[in-house]
């Protein structure tokens, strides 16, 4: 596995492994509903190119495939991190966190924080992350339930 920076040029096959592993992976904890306004976030292409211009952008590659990507907004907040419904449980999520909070500790923030789904929070509470607060947000219509969780680093 090899890390490297996005660039615009890997904007699509990120915004795919956003909707596949969201709908396969997110799939026993959240509704058809709540997956079908989660993922519909991938067609604001502006945002997404403002996080690949803006944000610290980590692609995990194996063989030429994205198979995972983490983002640090300004410093201290993961904004996205994905591993690809095919690559899960291969240490993926772990070598992407480590980068992410290697370039938090260079950044000089002490708190690193992120809004986690239901299915990641196990992932997150087993690196040392705690539970702020439940977050029940609506979007077109339907509930998401997530976290904001935070660590010290």
């Amino acid at each position: 596995m090899n890390l490297r920076k996005a660039t615009i040029s890997d904007l699509k096959e990120m915004q795919e492994l956003y909707i596949e592993t969201i709908k396969h992976v997110c799939k026993d904890d959240y509704t058809p509903s709540q997956i079908n306004v989660w993922i519909s976030g991938a067609k604001n292409t502006e945002r997404w190119i403002d996080v690949i211009n803006t944000q610290f952008v980590l692609l995990a590659i194996i063989q030429d495939k994205i198979t995972g990507f983490g983002t640090l907004k300004n410093g201290d907040y993961i904004d996205f991190f994905y591993i690809h419904k095919d690559f899960q449980r291969q240490g993926i999520a772990n070598r992407l966190l480590t980068e992410l909070e290697f370039e938090a500790k260079k950044q000089h923030s002490k708190v690193i924080s992120s809004d986690v789904s239901i299915t990641a929070k196990p992932f997150f509470e087993k690196k040392r992350f705690i539970v702020k607060t439940e977050q029940r947000n609506i979007r077109l219509g339907v509930e998401l339930i997530n976290y904001k969780m935070e660590k010290q680093l």
